[in-house]
């Protein structure tokens, strides 16, 4: 008896671990999920089909108004067609020294279908992504075949727990210091410079050691040569 109720609390258990597992892992999100503060990126809305009776067949993504975008680009996905939707700017941007008067607000991707158990991935450049945040916030609405309409357009908020159908986040960080770049450069230039120096003495100690041993061969012939004067001088002597 007690061995079934062990049995029956360990599939309980488990059972709760994949239904939240299953949840937590079906949100639209975006990758990779970082990118670089007043840069311009390639990132991917992923979307799960996290239902078993309906497939995925439009995904619409809201951008946000106080962080507008001078170039928004979408990668061509098989099978779906995409729409992107611009709006006036209440204050112009200017970008490489050119006025930007429109901005995208929306880019929707329709016509395909992510089946149950799949997930699609929909690529977008962006840019200049602003330099005064750190995070944009993207809302997007998941449409199913059997009418069913997904909104994940929640924030989540510090200290709280994570929002049932959370917004789509890419994080905003800071551009490496200059000066990383340069000490990389210097320590390079201090490897080939050591490298040069170190064959360059390998390369004198190899030519004075050449110089050393002619110098030992040439003294070592002459005493062989003296040598066998002082022989033949003295041969002859014993012949007269």
């Amino acid at each position: 008896m007690k061995t079934s109720r062990v049995s029956f609390a360990a599939a309980l258990a488990a059972g709760t671990v994949l239904v939240f597992s299953g949840t937590a892992f079906a949100h639209v999100g975006v990758q990779p999920g970082e990118a670089v503060k007043g840069g311009y990126a390639t990132i991917n809305f992923k979307v799960p089909n996290e239902r078993d009776n309906a497939s995925t067949t439009q995904l619409e993504v809201t951008f946000p108004a106080d962080q507008p975008l001078s170039s928004v680009m979408p990668q061509d996905v098989p099978g779906w067609t995409v729409t992107v939707e611009k709006g006036k700017l209440d204050k112009p941007l200017t970008v490489h020294g050119k006025q930007i008067n429109e901005a995208v607000t929306k880019v929707t991707w329709s016509g395909g279908k992510i089946e149950a158990g799949k997930f699609q991935q929909f690529p977008l450049s962006l840019g200049k992504l602003p330099d005064n945040a750190d995070t944009m916030v993207f809302k997007a609405i998941q449409t199913y075949d059997n009418g069913e309409v997904v909104r994940w357009i929640e924030e989540a908020k510090e200290g709280a727990a994570e929002p049932a159908n959370p917004a789509p986040v890419l994080k905003l960080t800071a551009a490496p210091a200059a000066g990383d770049h340069h000490d990389d450069a210097t320590k390079a230039d201090g490897d080939k410079n050591g490298a040069a120096d170190h064959k360059d003495g390998h390369t004198e100690a190899a030519k004075s050691g050449s110089d050393t041993t002619a110098r030992a061969l040439g003294i070592a012939g002459i005493v062989i040569g003296l040598g066998g004067v002082a022989f033949g001088v003295a041969s002859r002597r014993r012949t007269s």
